[in-house]
């Protein structure tokens, strides 16, 4: 073997170099001539070809390709018969090949990719280069300086010659005016000058003599081969001593670069190929397909188009083509080297690859390597992984916030070492094969013994995109019949999920370490707040809860019993219980002396049975709530709790609250249809006054008494009135006690402006430019949109969506280049000693709630605070809590210094 692999442990570093020539042919194991891989009748792989066992080693563990020699005693040999070396079958992995060129060939990175580092030695512009090496243009190698000083000559003596002979003034100003443009001519062929297909003519044909030009790679790779980097970099810092500011940076780029080849010992014309490495074959696979059929990596595609264009040009050149077939031959040779090195970068020319079955650009060598589906990020940082499993999530809804329920056939196939240990340990089994023999079976006994190994075990749940850290999360299984897994309801928010055909990904920690992490760290118990600002994730705002809570703590007058009196809360339940009195109507209590009636005083108190029972679910010492409950008081209410009793405490309160939201709920019989919003009356009036206003607007406008931007503006105002005033009728045209109010009070689902655009009208629409047309749409949905109407609507709502689709992709993106910026900027002590923080400005937050309390709360103060009068209310380093950022926003102290790692 030629070459000597290191164990990976002891590579400290690595670093990429240009390779030379020599170099490529040193890692080859042999030329791949031919562009055949494998034979299709023998299945094995054909001589000289891509998948050659000569050149790459032997398709079968220390067999050779003809099978003379056998088995592991004659390592090392090379058969004389078809000279393959006896030797492990892995060493396709490992083992290059290389193709000879029969005419060298740009490498495109260094040609397309900014800045083009061709482009930098030569200092000529990429656009002009591209011309050369793609056959487009001539570069100038050569000049003779003697002919053009003898061309100059002729020229002053041919000019007065004609002068002597004329009489004419305008003429002669004409043949001067000839003699300076042929003279600028001359004086402008200089060596590396780009000439196109006509100049190129007309200059051969006046000064042939006196100048050389090259066209393709090969005149570009000719320069570089004289190119002498010592004495181009002594010219450039010349240069730039009489360079000018803007000239100065290009200068200044040149020489960084020219001095980085000579530091590395890599010279100019390595940049261009005149072999070209071909890949180990077992990383470019050919694969079997039932019916005879092979599925093949792209690269073998392309290195066949390489093969197939270089053998054609060698012929070629054998039998002495014409110049312009031959040029043509070197063109698409450029182009396949091309493709195969990098496809995507030619994407932008029809030229690209592209599969000639499936009609879609190849994967070149470095759409292999890069971007989020390349060897490194797919394959190398992030693996399949064993023991994990996905499907779809459902509701579970009687689950506790620690758990979820995972199909049993799944959790059997994620814990089987658990399970088969254990059944070798009650001796079930003997071996491993008995025990998953009795798995396969589903004999009782592996039912009850994978109850026991899931107890107190958890697994990681995780839902894609993973965005923040909540997107992973641990619970204990239980065990469930199904395929799908059931999730707790309030853990929905921290995952961004929804029943509608998400699928989770579920994996198991293995080692005890792990198993603690998730326990005690990652357990969705344990991750009630976010930690990105302290509020709470899992608020039971989910709409179903919110209504379930909102129709039980709704009063509602002259309903049964109204207005009866009771000595206990309990005895007012049980009335309820016996149907004496409805439990929305207003009665009064007598409170008992619990903490939880302090506020009453012992006094009666007026309040309904749905708000006992409510109340009845929060813990024994905390106040009554005696109102509606609607979404915003439900997170206030989760907040306080927190507050209050620590997050330990609270999963339990917020499954009772939960679970009194969906009981509820359920008995409600919430549910609407088209018939429940009704279009208002008064719209009509409202419709036909605007549109006379907006009439006289026109006239206005057609009479010159108002500009173009005037009009749309005062048409606009009008539209934006009348909707306005039809969203103040529509609360009127709502049953009061129906469920479409329900919803929108309680803040559980839709707003009066969605129920207005339902049933009132839709208004003025933005097209795709943001700006507002000035078509009003009249109708609502209910009354159904014109063609016109509906076609102006579909405007903004394209954009919406192609918006989000392009804005996804951005904020990922951003999202990953912070990561690496940050990732290693570690905290390891708990307080740097910074004298520095970082202000909080009340008029600098933005957004519609303006409060500095929120953004203050359990946070460090970098200074001490000091109200207006220069008392001090806490000091430097003090942790802020929710009352005493409260306390601060409350004093009209608009501006506080917290500590932050940013000015650590």
């Amino acid at each position: 073997m030629k070459q000597h692999t290191q164990n990976t442990n002891d590579i400290e570093t690595i670093s990429l170099k240009i390779a030379s020539p020599e170099r490529i042919k040193e890692w080859s194991f042999g030329e791949v001539t031919k562009p055949e891989t494998i034979n299709y009748r023998t299945q094995r792989s054909e001589k000289s070809g891509l998948f050659d066992e000569k050149i790459f080693g032997p398709d079968k563990d220390y067999e050779c390709y003809c099978g003379k020699y056998r088995g592991i005693r004659y390592k090392g040999i090379i058969c004389e018969k078809c000279g393959v070396e006896i030797t492990r079958s892995i060493v396709r992995r490992e083992r290059m090949g290389h193709i000879e060129l029969a005419s060298p060939v740009s490498h495109i990175w260094f040609l397309k990719s900014m800045p083009s580092r061709i482009s930098m030695v030569l200092g000529i512009p990429t656009a002009d280069l591209e011309k050369v090496i793609y056959f487009a243009g001539y570069i100038v190698t050569k000049v003779s300086e003697e002919d053009r000083v003898r061309y100059l000559k002729d020229l002053d003596s041919e000019y007065k010659a004609k002068i002597k002979s004329l009489q004419d003034e305008k003429t002669k100003e004409h043949v001067k005016e000839m003699l300076l443009t042929a003279k600028r001519e001359i004086e402008s062929i200089q060596e590396g000058k780009v000439l196109d297909e006509v100049e190129y003519y007309n200059f051969g044909m006046k000064y042939g003599t006196m100048f050389e030009a090259g066209i393709g790679a090969e005149s570009i790779y000719n320069i570089f081969k004289k190119i002498d980097l010592h004495k181009l970099l002594s010219q450039l810092k010349e240069e730039l001593e009489k360079a000018s500011n803007l000239e100065s940076v290009k200068v200044n780029k040149r020489i960084s670069l020219i001095a980085a080849m000579i530091h590395s010992n890599i010279r100019p014309e390595w940049m261009f190929l005149s072999n070209i490495p071909v890949m180990p074959p077992a990383l470019r696979p050919m694969v079997p397909l039932d019916g005879g059929r092979y599925a093949t990596s792209d690269v073998n595609d392309l290195y066949r188009r390489v093969i197939n264009r270089n053998n054609r040009l060698k012929k070629l050149k054998d039998i002495h083509a014409p110049d312009v077939i031959l040029r043509n031959e070197k063109r698409i040779l450029q182009e396949a080297a091309d493709a195969l090195i990098d496809n995507s970068i030619r994407h932008g020319q029809a030229s690209g690859a592209v599969s000639q079955s499936q009609r879609r650009p190849l994967k070149s060598i470095a759409d292999n390597l890069k971007g989020k589906r390349g060897i490194f990020r797919q394959n190398l940082l992030g693996k399949r992984v064993d023991y994990s499993g996905r499907s779809v999530i459902v509701v579970g809804p009687d689950l506790h916030l620690n758990q979820c329920g995972l199909p049993k056939h799944m959790a059997l196939e994620l814990f089987k070492p658990f399970v088969i240990s254990e059944l070798l340990k009650k001796e079930y089994a003997y071996n491993i094969r008995g025990a998953s023999k009795l798995i396969e079976d589903g004999i009782a006994e592996v039912w009850a013994i994978l109850e026991e190994v899931i107890h107190d075990r958890f697994v990681l749940l995780n839902r894609a995109p993973t965005l923040h850290r909540l997107g992973i999360q641990a619970f204990k299984p239980i065990l469930i019949e199904g395929n799908a897994i059931q999730l707790h309801p309030l853990v929905c928010s921290a995952f961004n999920a929804d029943f509608d055909g998400d699928q989770m990904a579920v994996h198991v920690p293995l080692s005890d370490e792990a198993q603690t992490e998730a326990r005690e760290i990652m357990a969705s118990d344990k991750n009630i707040l976010k930690p990105g600002s302290g509020d709470a994730t899992i608020s039971a705002k989910l709409l179903d809860i919110v209504l379930g809570c909102y129709w039980m703590t709704k009063e509602i007058n002259g309903e049964k019993g109204e207005g009866k009196m009771f000595s206990s809360p309990n005895s007012a339940i049980t009335a309820y219980d016996f149907n004496e009195i409805s439990f929305r109507s207003k009665i009064k209590i007598l409170p008992t002396t619990s903490d939880k009636y302090k506020q009453f005083e012992g006094k009666l108190f007026e309040t309904t049975v749905g708000r006992l029972l409510f109340n009845s679910v929060l813990p024994k010492d905390y106040p009554f709530i005696n109102s509606e409950i609607n979404r915003d008081k439900i997170s206030t209410l989760v907040d306080d709790l927190i507050e209050k009793y620590g997050i330990e405490n609270v999963p339990k309160m917020i499954d009772q609250i939960k679970s009194f939201g969906f009981k509820y709920a359920t008995h409600s019989g919430v549910t609407w249809g088209l018939g429940d919003i009704m279009i208002p009356e008064g719209k009509k009036h409202i419709i036909l006054g605007a549109k006379e206003k907006a009439k006289i607007i026109a006239e206005h406008f057609d009479a010159g008494l108002i500009s173009k931007e005037e009009r749309l503006r005062q048409t606009i105002e009008i539209w934006h009135g009348a909707k306005a005033e039809v969203e103040k009728i529509m609360p009127a045209t709502l049953p009061k006690n129906g469920s479409v109010s329900d919803m929108v009070l309680s803040k559980a689902r839709g707003s009066m402006a969605n129920i207005t655009q339902m049933a009132g009208m839709k208004g003025l629409i933005t097209n795709t430019s943001g700006e507002t047309i000035e078509f009003p749409i009249i109708s609502s949905y209910k009354e159904g949109l014109t063609p016109l109407e509906y076609f102006i609507t579909t405007h903004g709502s394209r954009k919406g969506l192609t918006d989000t689709a392009l804005n996804t992709a951005k904020s990922g993106y951003l999202t990953r280049k912070m990561f690496v910026v940050a990732q290693d900027t570690i905290i390891t002590e708990e307080d740097c000693g910074t004298k520095e923080g970082v202000l909080i400005d009340k008029n600098a937050i933005s957004g519609m709630e303006v409060s500095i309390a929120k953004h203050i709360k359990g946070r460090f103060l970098a200074e001490e605070v000091v109200t207006k009068d220069g008392t001090v209310l806490f000091k430097k380093d003090h942790f802020l809590t929710k009352k005493e950022a409260v306390q601060i926003e409350s004093l009209g102290i608009s501006a506080v210094s917290v500590r932050s790692p940013l000015s650590c």
